[in-house]
């Protein structure tokens, strides 16, 4: 029982926190290709006031005053510049897992080798490119830039870069990388003006995997050819020689340097992120994807395990030979026992993932019903538990509702759809007129290599993905049973009541409260209002 522990968490562990360590430390030696790579750049600083040198062309990033700043026109690279991240390779990486397929990664990771020796840096761009766009929908490429880059740009922002760009009144980027990667991103969140890239050739809404004329684009070129003799206020770069003669054009130049860089915290978001899709949960630098396909057979195999383990074995067996394969449930509070009345216990959830209703029916060591907005029917025949669809018909629902609640224990997850991040989304009130015993549970998840939810994606597979995990957690909380005054039979609307449950639940995870709806996420994430019609929903 030790040794597999022991693997798992040793895989837990790699994925968050040694590989991008790792990757940093070898990035001189293999990820200079991912990194401008239409011009070879210098990997060492010779304006960093931490290197010693006493020659420094331009000052840093945070001797820049930003004062007075709301007329100037800001001109800056993405790449070592806004990003704290030297390489760009795994943003090609998650284009081509979430957008293509895991046969489109595979193939990109087994192409690092060879790229990594070969000598022309346009070459290999060219090459990145071909296999990261060849053959993908341009709808697909949007979809991941609205949806799944944003969360990595975000944890890999520069603070201090960030500060000075938000200080600015206009905001010009030039970058080598492909402009459909990066754009979506700086207009939406940055609130970038102009976005200047290299350009991808199309057909019939396909990407062909080719660089359209003139090639790369050549940053101190395209800066000169857009502002012409007018030279823009401020220039914001590396600390590379290279990146120097882009700099140089402008009326002041900053570098930002890496050493000193800082990473930006959440609560420093330009804008909150609230939804993100896609499966992988890690930053795939190439380290850390050779041990996703490393893992990928025995997670499998891991994953299946668990499953049948959790289907057809009792709650006490399934509990422990599942902590034994290394998921970790952890459960707090008071379960408060059934009163004499008829009616079942209602226990209200946060929602994260599918799998909620089942840990919270494993935990309690009891058969509990799940009511779902909308299940696919493989995730339905596999359930161990019973569940029962809700049309959003307020009425239908309610009766359906009461029904299940005279029969015995429901489970209610009134967000409507999953949210992974720590915010909890606007709660339906429907729940709040059909009971009285109302047992909040604040539950929360971690995983460390997938997520086990998707908006866009196959939503049959998000119980596969969550177990696939090395050492997936569960966190339940039991709050105590609702106090009668505080419920509608003490007088309080359904309304109060909701939101009183959630503000609880929300002060329980140190999660911040919505008004968000399920309609908000899929909007965002899928460009499209879910798979259910929601023609009479009334949320509070």
């Amino acid at each position: 029982m030790v040794f597999p522990m022991i693997l798992l968490k040793l895989v837990d562990w790699l994925l968050a926190n040694s590989c991008y360590r790792v990757a940093r430390k070898i990035k001189n030696f293999g990820t200079g290709f991912c990194r401008s790579p239409s011009l070879h750049k210098s990997s060492t600083s010779i304006s960093s006031p931490q290197s010693g040198s006493s020659f420094e062309l331009f000052p840093s990033v945070t001797k820049c005053s930003l004062e007075g700043r709301g007329l100037k026109t800001l001109v800056c690279d993405i790449e070592g510049t806004l990003l704290r991240s030297q390489s760009f390779f795994p943003y090609f990486m998650l284009v081509a897992f979430e957008g293509g397929s895991i046969f489109r990664a595979f193939l990109l990771l087994a192409s690092y080798p060879f790229l990594w020796v070969l000598g022309n840096h346009e070459v290999k761009f060219g090459v990145m490119v071909f296999i990261t766009f060849c053959g993908l929908k341009v709808k697909k490429m949007d979809c991941v830039g609205r949806a799944v880059l944003p969360k990595f740009f975000l944890e890999n922002l520069n603070l201090q870069a960030y500060e000075l760009l938000a200080s600015m009144g206009r905001k010009v980027v030039f970058t080598s990388v492909p402009r459909v990667i990066v754009e979506g991103f700086l207009r939406e969140y940055l609130k970038v003006d102009v976005v200047m890239g290299t350009e991808l050739h199309s057909a019939g809404g396909y990407f062909t995997g080719f660089i359209t004329s003139p090639g790369l684009l050549v940053k101190h070129k395209a800066l000169r050819d857009f502002f012409g003799d007018n030279k823009p206020d401020i220039g914001l770069e590396s600390a590379s020689m290279i990146d120097h003669l882009f700099i140089s054009q402008c009326k002041e130049a900053y570098v930002v340097n890496n050493i000193a860089s800082s990473v930006m915290p959440r609560e420093k978001y330009p804008k909150p992120l609230v939804f993100h899709d896609g499966r992988l949960a890690f930053f795939p630098t190439p380290i850390a994807t050779l041990c996703l396909f490393l893992w990928l057979p025995l997670g499998l195999i891991l994953a299946i395990f668990r499953l049948v383990v959790g289907i057809f074995l009792p709650y006490k067996l399934s509990i422990f030979l599942g902590c034994w394969s290394g998921v970790n449930i952890r459960v707090k509070g008071p379960n408060p026992s059934k009163s004499g009345r008829k009616q079942g216990v209602l226990y209200v959830c946060t929602h994260r993932t599918l799998l909620d209703p089942v840990f919270l029916s494993t935990s309690l060591g009891k058969h509990l019903t799940a009511v779902t907005y909308s299940l696919s029917k493989t995730s339905e025949i596999m359930a161990p538990i019973r569940t029962v669809r809700l049309t959003r018909d307020r009425n239908q629902d309610g009766e359906t509702m009461q029904r299940l609640l005279s029969e015995g224990d429901l489970v209610v997850c009134p967000e409507g759809t999953t949210c992974r991040e720590p915010y909890l989304l606007r709660f339906s009130s429907l729940f709040a007129e059909l009971a009285d015993e109302i047992v909040p549970v604040a539950i929360n998840t971690h995983v460390s290599m997938f997520y086990g939810t998707t908006a866009s994606g196959l939503k049959c597979l998000d119980p596969i993905f969550f177990l696939m995990n090395p050492c997936p957690s569960y966190n339940l909380e039991f709050l105590g049973k609702l106090p009668r005054e505080l419920t509608c039979a003490g007088g309080r609307s359904s309304c109060d009541v909701a939101n009183y449950i959630q503000r609880q639940l929300g002060d329980a995870l140190g999660f911040e409260c919505t008004t968000l709806t399920r309609r908000d996420k899929y909007l965002m994430l899928a460009g499209n209002e879910g798979v259910v019609q929601d023609n009479t929903k009334k949320l509070h």
